[in-house]
């Protein structure tokens, strides 16, 4: 039986990984905060000490970390995944990095005699839990055909993008319009606002026309000012968008519309929103950046 490793068990990961045992995989789990594996563990997975551990352990190994430096640290620090003989194995990123990350994790992989693919996601903690993502995936023709049935798992959809980094150029193109979705709406409520308009009526009015996203009534409740579970957190949003001014500025693309949305997800983060679901940048910007009639 294949042996699947997984590290990084936060909002995502951590309903992710349960569905590898559902599917009827062993399976292994590594976490930097060890406690967060508890759960995973009862419900039948082993829990390692290293990355080394993991890799020296399973056959192909899944990491859904934070971010680029969380994910070098991983691969290539002292006790990481590629610091043991991982000849022939398969390793499969489902974080949202920057794609000079990701070939460059890619070619560390390929010398070590193993296998690379850039598999993130588009959706939230709802539809991962249930095995209904968007994966977008960057890999060999060879590679994708190993790495898909085991991607089967989280998504309702895999989308081959081309060779590795392409998963990742379509991710940030895939979320960069709803950045910018959120920022302009947040601008137009606080304009409304400041004009005496309720937020209610204001909503109603937006998700009956033609400006409205497929996901803007799942969100309505949180801009109300519901609690709930985050989804998708300010800071996570911000790490987003630089990471799109990057790739868009290397390759020669005007990008006014995100500078401009990363300004305001800045001064949200400033303000204190960075754990906030991302939708939170209306409140911050009725609230905190317009100023009292």
């Amino acid at each position: 039986m294949i042996s699947i490793g997984f590290l990084g068990l936060g909002k995502m990961g951590s309903v992710m990984a349960p569905l590898i045992l559902e599917a009827g995989y062993g399976l292994s789990v590594w976490n930097r905060s060890p406690e967060k594996a508890d759960h995973i563990v009862g419900l039948g997975a082993k829990k390692v000490l290293t990355p080394a551990e993991l890799a020296n352990t399973t056959d192909i190994v899944i990491s859904m970390l934070t971010d680029d430096a969380a994910i070098r640290a991983v691969y290539e620090g002292p006790e990481g995944l590629l610091s043991v003989p991982v000849n022939g194995k398969l390793f499969i990123d489902m974080s949202t990095l920057r794609p000079p990350t990701v070939h460059h994790l890619a070619q560390q992989v390929s010398t070590a005699g193993a296998s690379f693919v850039d598999a993130p996601v588009s959706g939230t903690v709802a539809p991962a839990k249930l095995g209904k993502l968007l994966v977008l995936c960057g890999a060999s023709k060879d590679d994708f055909e190993r790495a898909q049935p085991i991607l089967e798992i989280f998504g309702r959809r895999i989308i081959h993008a081309g060779p590795v980094g392409q998963g990742t150029l379509l991710k940030l193109v895939v979320n960069l319009p709803l950045a910018v979705y959120w920022g302009s709406l947040a601008e137009a409520i606080a304009m409304g606002n400041q004009g005496g308009l309720d937020l209610k009526l204001m909503l109603d009015a937006i998700q009956d026309s033609s400006a409205a996203l497929a996901v803007l009534g799942l969100k309505v409740p949180t801009i109300l000012g519901q609690s709930g579970p985050v989804a998708f957190d300010v800071a996570s949003m911000k790490k987003d968008l630089l990471s799109m001014l990057d790739t868009g500025e290397k390759s020669g693309v005007p990008m006014p519309a995100t500078n401009g949305v990363l300004d305001t997800y800045s001064a949200t983060l400033d303000g204190g929103f960075g754990d906030a679901d991302a939708v939170e940048i209306i409140r911050f910007m009725t609230e905190k950046m317009t100023q009292p009639n």
